[in-house]
């Protein structure tokens, strides 16, 4: 019979019932129970929130955020270590701090394991790791919970697929993002495998391009260099491509990105060829296909502003902010402290922007009927979502605590 590993684990620890209570006390929002329970709308003099049907925590989360508060009851005397951030919230990290769990830095491109030691605990977060940081920390011998979600599981599959077999993977991605660097060195596991990694349509259409023969090498290698597997060359490894996406990238973009290499693959090589050296598959997350489809349904209504609720540098959050700025005034904030009702100021991220944060005054109107749509990113607790329609309310004047 062979001995069950003790120092490995994904499923939790059995200790759901005794964090419960503090996972609630933690999370939970009396206000976005109230909207749950009155169809997702809550009005009160003039001001009507109506709030998108799929939002926030996701069950990913929820697993991650879990599994740390019952890494923390089981071993309530060890040093318990996070390789990041465990979701992108700053919330819920700050959370984590508060319990004694300390956080891992980066180092070359990876996390800095050297405090770690055999009798320490580790939590992998929610995006994954790198292989080499995966075998990095089981040569420590330390305890590792791995919180990794499925979703991405499901997407690091499809690229040991398309590895195996010979393509190189072509992933629709940030390729500084946690989750992206853990799925771009997934190829490693067979030798020669290569990856390339297009943040957006343009990006793809320059791969697209060369392709097709109208490519640089020199100038390609020079855009690509951070984005890259470390011998990629395009001459050789952009033949035969497999396309896969970070799961909380913009659905759309990535279906989109998939058809246009296949179709430059046809345009240069025929139909056949691409039907024997092109494979993609759609691995955006269930969850993060919700809550896109979700408010698409919301912005059909009759909204005057939008806003999003999340961590700046949460990709599904920057994806639902970018769809609700085609259609209506959209404000991302990362929780509810950025919105002043004293001063009806708003502090937000503008769309597209990657570190600006800006403050805007008025953007609630002052008097008359106002319609604001909200959502929030897979990574939001409900008790922040709550925080943000609280302080909705309290600028034009309404007292939250009225609203029964």
């Amino acid at each position: 019979m062979v001995s069950p590993d003790t120092t490995y684990f994904r499923k939790g620890f059995g200790l759901k019932t005794e964090v419960q209570d503090t996972l609630d006390a933690d999370y939970s929002g009396r206000l976005v129970d109230l909207l749950r329970e009155r169809d997702f709308t809550l009005e009160a003099e003039g001001v009507t929130v109506r709030l998108a049907r799929e939002f926030g925590f996701c069950y990913g989360v929820e697993r991650a955020v879990e599994y740390a508060y019952q890494t923390r009851r089981k071993f309530p005397d060890r040093r318990i270590f996070l390789a990041g951030e465990i979701i992108h919230n700053p919330h819920v990290n700050a959370k984590l701090r508060d319990m004694g769990i300390e956080f891992l830095g980066a180092k070359d491109k990876g996390f800095d394991y050297a405090r770690v030691e055999p009798a320490d605990v580790v939590i992998l977060p929610a995006f994954g790791v790198t292989i080499h940081d995966f075998q990095t920390l089981r040569g420590k011998e330390c305890v590792v919970v791995d919180t990794t979600c499925g979703s991405v599981l499901n997407v690091w599959k499809r690229v040991e697929s398309y590895a195996r077999d010979g393509f190189t993977c072509l992933i629709h991605g940030k390729h500084y993002h946690e989750e992206t660097r853990a799925t771009a060195s997934q190829v490693h596991k067979f030798p020669g495998a290569q990856y390339l990694v297009v943040r957006d349509m343009a990006e793809a259409r320059v791969v697209c391009d060369y392709v097709e023969g109208r490519g640089d090498r020199a100038a390609f290698l020079e855009r690509f260099a951070a984005a890259v597997s470390p011998d990629f060359d395009p001459d050789v490894h952009l033949a035969r491509i497999g396309v896969a996406n970070q799961t909380t990238m913009l659905a759309r973009e990535s279906l989109a990105i998939g058809e246009e290499v296949g179709q430059a693959m046809a345009r240069a090589h025929g139909e056949a060829y691409r039907a024997a050296n092109f494979r993609t598959f759609d691995t955006i997350c269930s969850a993060t296909q919700d809550r896109q489809d979700a408010v698409d349904e919301l912005l059909r209504e009759s909204l005057d502003v939008m806003l999003v609720v999340g961590g700046f540098n949460s990709s599904n959050t920057m994806s639902l902010a970018a769809i609700c700025a085609e259609k209506v005034p959209t404000y991302h904030v990362e929780d509810a402290a950025g919105i002043d009702p004293e001063r009806g100021t708003v502090r937000h991220r503008p769309i597209g922007a990657t570190a600006e944060v800006v403050e805007t005054a008025g953007w609630l109107r002052a008097s008359g009927p106002v319609r604001v749509g909200l959502t929030a990113g897979a990574s939001t607790p409900n008790n922040k979502i709550g925080e943000a329609v609280a302080r909705i309310f309290a600028t034009r004047g309404v007292d939250p605590a009225t609203i029964r």
